[in-house]
């Protein structure tokens, strides 16, 4: 298996360790060729205006959405807001997920705060009932979601932080910033899902 992680900007190289104590390959991706042979990609947290600036300059706009059309693809923070079809402002966006997302949901970065989450979906890679301990920085929170759309985890108010459509994923928070490696570990099961679909479509071509 081999995974991309977007390296235009925020913390990829977290996400890139992880990957790496799994044993999987990994490579930085900054140019639509970067995307050849992965089997999947990882969209990190950072700035999501920034992100969606430096796709647009270096042409990768077009190519992630190609690629996130047969592979699975999971946005964490910014990246879970580059994912969105809307973030309640003009910025480019993939325009993927089916999500609306709001932006800085908690405020600046002192309102940064740590919280167990109960994520029931986390058992398909661990029989634990033991909570996520989740990272939140900046954090946006998913608003809405459409019928396709599963809701994965929430704050106790029934914020919505975490949710799947289809082989893609989101999360308001940020799971390379901890040593628990279940959610990675789903995103790796979802690749895993989705890559025999489109190794399918390659031979019928």
């Amino acid at each position: 298996m081999h995974i991309g992680v977007l390296a235009l900007q925020g913390d990829f190289i977290e996400h890139q360790h992880i990957l790496e104590r799994l044993g999987v390959q990994t490579r930085q991706v900054r140019l639509p060729a970067h995307l050849e042979g992965l089997d999947g990609l990882i969209i990190p947290g950072g700035e999501s205006t920034t992100i969606g600036k430096l796709a647009t300059d270096f042409g990768l706009m077009e190519p992630l959405r190609a690629f996130a059309r047969s592979h699975a693809v999971w946005g964490t923070c910014a990246g879970a807001i580059f994912l969105s079809k809307d973030a309640r402002r003009p910025q480019p966006l993939l325009g993927l997920m089916d999500i609306e997302v709001q932006r800085n949901a908690f405020g600046r970065q002192v309102e940064s705060f740590e919280i167990d989450l109960d994520v029931p979906a986390l058992r398909q890679v661990e029989e634990t009932a033991r909570p996520f301990h989740a990272v939140f920085i900046r954090a946006p929170i998913i608003e809405r979601v459409g019928a396709e759309v599963e809701i994965l985890a929430t704050l106790s108010d029934g914020r919505i932080v975490a949710a799947r459509q289809g082989h893609w994923l989101a999360t308001s928070f940020h799971p390379e910033l901890t040593d628990d490696t279940r959610f990675h570990r789903f995103f790796l099961k979802m690749v895993q899902e989705v890559t025999p679909l489109h190794q399918d479509a390659a031979v019928s071509r």
